[in-house]
């Protein structure tokens, strides 16, 4: 005979609220189970004199509900083998919130039991009636045991369910801070619907977790907003922004643009951030990094009226690159150090190029509009995979000064900048050696040579003087303070 568990809902905790067939299938039940008996109907159970066995001692044995769920399920079907028909009764509703059941629903068929889940009032019917929410607005539930910050939306209703208790709640309140600002408004609900038990209460969200107001029946609510403090750090409200500059009615400039004007913003931009980088400057870097991204949302918005893509298939095509190109996170390769996760990146490179037309040389994808710094180091990258390089940085130390002296051998102008180019080339083969980034390298000298030479300046003011009319020793030694005082700051 084949075993069954049927799954019914305890509701919210009315009584009055419960369906009439679920009644009859908790008063019939030959062996009846609740997950727990802290719930309000459970006193009526007792009262009309129903024997009950409860799973609370489980949620005892173990530290994480995944292990508590575990037990439940294997407990519940190993009853429903033994041949006697169970009843598994839950809070609220079975198909919501409720992993136990999900289990059920997944298992029963193989180990040969039918599993028939029934109704039951859930507390988002509570929730609805006593929040003042209409869910055709928008509307999200959240398990508050397993919240991240990019399932929140905003822009509606969103009810946050299992907040057992502070630590929970704790946790919570963190996750939302990444979203809400600290004074944002939330909704702790407890009992919803339950006569003399229903608790309501608005707290600024830093409170949240301030006082002991949780237990097995507490959900938060947060109102949908259109506060731009919230709605402004959203990818999609910049997306929009740029849609309505594009737009009829929008921006004449944004409106004229096209990719090739918008080249030049784009290196100025990614030039800016490495000199706040450069400065060590977190806000800039973080403003900077806004330009760079407006530059990209811009040529995004551009091809999806243009029709060819769009910024879902920029981030669609980025993910893929990082998803095939990380195996050793992704699949079932294996990369111990970061050099070995170099060379599996390479390898991967070279596979997805095996169906392209064939390459005229190595050295065609390097870009000619990268800077010359740049590129010098690209084209020696792609030489040396094939063995054409330097063996040692005392080698590449060796051609710098030999290029330094066919500089200073040179006897024309056109002949120096030949020179002076040769130089530079292989002075960025020594920064390939160290693996020190040359373009980042050459910015902090900038920076520092800037910083130095202010501080002359200002000496220079104390003194009362005009810099051109102070001796080179003068200003050397100031220039020597300037060093001292920038170690000083180190």
């Amino acid at each position: 005979m084949q075993g069954t568990i049927t799954i019914v809902g305890l509701g919210f905790g009315d009584i009055s609220a419960l369906p009439m067939g679920t009644l009859e299938t908790l008063e019939r039940a030959d062996a009846l189970w609740l997950r727990t008996e802290d719930h309000p109907v459970v006193d009526w159970l007792r009262e009309r004199g129903l024997g009950f066995a409860t799973f609370d001692s489980v949620y005892e044995a173990h530290a994480d509900f995944e292990s508590v769920y575990r037990e439940i399920v294997d407990r519940l079907l190993a009853e429903a083998k033994a041949g006697r028909p169970v009843v598994y009764a839950v809070p609220g509703h079975p198909m919501v919130a409720e992993r136990t059941v999900r289990l059920l629903r997944e298992e029963g068929n193989r180990h040969g039991i039918q599993v028939d889940v029934r109704g039951g009032g859930s507390f988002l019917d509570a929730a609805f009636a006593r929040l003042g929410i209409d869910p055709i607005d928008g509307f999200l539930l959240l398990d508050g045991t397993d919240l991240s910050a990019d399932r929140l939306d905003p822009r509606v209703h969103q009810l946050i369910a299992q907040v057992y208790d502070r630590m929970v709640a704790s946790d919570i309140k963190l996750t939302l801070m990444e979203v809400y600002p600290d004074d944002f408004p939330v909704t702790v609900a407890s009992a919803l619907g339950v006569e003399e038990r229903e608790r309501i209460e608005t707290v600024p969200l830093y409170q949240l977790d301030h006082e002991e107001r949780f237990d097995n029946l507490t959900l938060l609510y947060i109102p949908p907003t259109d506060e731009e403090r919230v709605l402004n750090r959203r990818f999609d409200t910049l997306t929009g922004i740029i849609e309505r500059l594009r737009g009829p009615g929008g921006c004449p400039w944004d409106r004229k643009q096209t990719h090739q004007s918008l080249r030049k913003y784009l290196l100025e931009e990614a030039y800016e951030f490495l000199d706040a980088l450069a400065e060590g400057n977190p806000d800039e870097m973080a403003d900077e990094l806004g330009d760079v991204l407006l530059q990209v949302v811009l040529h995004a918005q551009i091809a999806r009226e243009e029709g060819t893509f769009d910024i879902r298939d920029v981030i669609g095509n980025l993910s893929e690159k990082l998803i095939r190109r990380h195996p050793h996170v992704f699949g079932n390769g294996s990369a111990e150090t970061a050099e070995d996760v170099k060379r599996k990146w390479d390898e991967i490179k070279q596979l997805e190029r095996a169906d392209q037309p064939e390459p005229r040389s190595l050295l065609d994808g390097v870009s000619s509009q990268f800077p010359a710094l740049l590129r010098s180091m690209e084209l020696q990258k792609r030489a040396a995979k094939v063995g054409f390089d330097w063996e040692t940085s005392e080698d590449v130390r060796d051609k710098v000064m030999e290029e330094l002296d066919e500089l200073f051998r040179a006897e024309d102008p056109a002949h120096r900048e030949e020179e002076l180019g040769d130089l530079l080339f292989v002075v960025s083969a020594l920064a390939r050696f160290f693996d020190v980034d040359p373009e980042q390298a050459l910015l902090g000298a900038c920076h520092k040579f800037i910083k130095r030479f202010q501080w002359v300046e200002k000496r220079a003011r104390e003194d009362g003087r005009p810099l051109s009319e102070i001796p080179m020793a003068q200003l050397d030694a100031w220039w020597e303070e300037a060093k001292e005082n920038m170690r000083d700051e180190q």
